[in-house]
């Protein structure tokens, strides 16, 4: 279980983010078009999985847009945006702000990208959602990177999350 903060209350995660090392858990999460979006979708890829609460806080929004700035000048990488927003506000969002890098991701099925990757909000408001974070691994599915922020009204490193790529 990993403690972080909202507005400064502690609330809590079921877990910790898989660890630099190892394979990343396997999942299936919903893309805007109600396909599937699997493990084996990305094999020889490195991927940056932004993981946030939700589309609508404007720090969520945020995170989205700056790596879909900064997603077509990767090289082999694909940015899976991963929430428990429904796919159709996950498309709703890219369609108005016009973003077509990144890989939007819905988990709202059953929660399972969330609790394998120990990110569910398990207390406080948000319980339920996920956390703030980010998990990068290389074309192999190894983590390389991860991030949990501290503060989900903070947003996350990029620099740090995109300098191992």
């Amino acid at each position: 279980m990993a403690t972080i903060k909202l507005k400064g209350n502690n609330i809590q995660t079921n877990g910790e983010l898989p660890a630099v090392g190892t394979t990343i858990p396997g999942f299936k999460l919903v893309k805007s078009d109600l396909s599937l979006l699997q493990t084996d979708d990305l094999k020889g890829k490195k991927v940056v999985f932004n993981i946030f609460p939700s589309l609508d806080t404007d720090v969520c929004a945020a995170s989205v847009r700056k790596f879909n700035a900064t997603a077509s000048n990767l090289e082999n990488t694909v940015v899976v945006c991963v929430s428990k927003d429904l796919p159709f506000a996950h498309k709703r969002f890219c369609t108005v702000e016009g973003l077509s890098n990144v890989v939007s991701a819905s988990d709202f099925r059953d929660g399972s990208f969330g609790n394998d990757f120990g990110l569910t909000i398990t207390t406080g408001p948000l319980m339920g959602l996920h956390s703030r974070a980010i998990v990068v691994a290389d074309e192999n599915g190894k983590v390389i990177y991860t991030e949990q922020v501290p503060e989900i009204t903070q947003e996350p490193d990029y620099e740090a999350a995109l300098k191992g790529l």
